[in-house]
């Protein structure tokens, strides 16, 4: 048996420490503008604080796909109870167990694999909605659900 709960903390885990690495980054960049600002002039400074510029609106993107994908996963509900795949159900098949809330990497707890999947992902869709019992066939795998949590 797994814990939804433990799973759902590892990913929340993983997220804050993603957000804080791209927090510590923009601030980092930051103050490097803030200081090229004081030491240059010229062409070679307009160019070095573009850069710095564009490099920040890169690691903004990526820092608010990563507060969006935290928003996903903390409003789970744990005591949740369904038949059916629905955004935050824990659902075991044959070949794997997949969170349905957004797209995250594998995580491994206790020598067991979880996935965390987005219900718009094509193995998502196949999913959501069905009840255990429910088989399918995706890029020659047969898949069946065993059970939802």
């Amino acid at each position: 048996m797994f814990n939804k709960s433990k799973i759902i903390n590892h990913y929340l885990v993983l997220l804050q420490d993603k957000i804080d690495v791209y927090q510590d980054l923009i601030a980092s960049l930051t103050e490097d503008a803030q200081n090229d600002a004081k030491s240059s002039a010229g062409d070679k400074h307009e160019t070095t604080l573009s850069k710095l510029h564009i490099e920040q609106e890169k690691i903004a993107l990526k820092l608010n796909e990563a507060l969006t994908q935290k928003q996903v996963v903390t409003k789970i509900d744990l005591d949740q109870q369904t038949d059916r795949v629905v955004l935050g159900s824990l659902v075991k098949t044959n070949n794997l167990i997949v969170l349905i809330a957004t797209a995250l990497p594998k995580i491994t707890i206790d020598n067991q694999s979880f996935f965390s999947i987005s219900p718009q992902s094509p193995l998502g869709e196949q999913l959501m909605g069905q009840e255990i019992g429910h088989t399918f066939q995706m890029n020659q795998v047969h898949y069946e659900i065993l059970e939802i949590l």
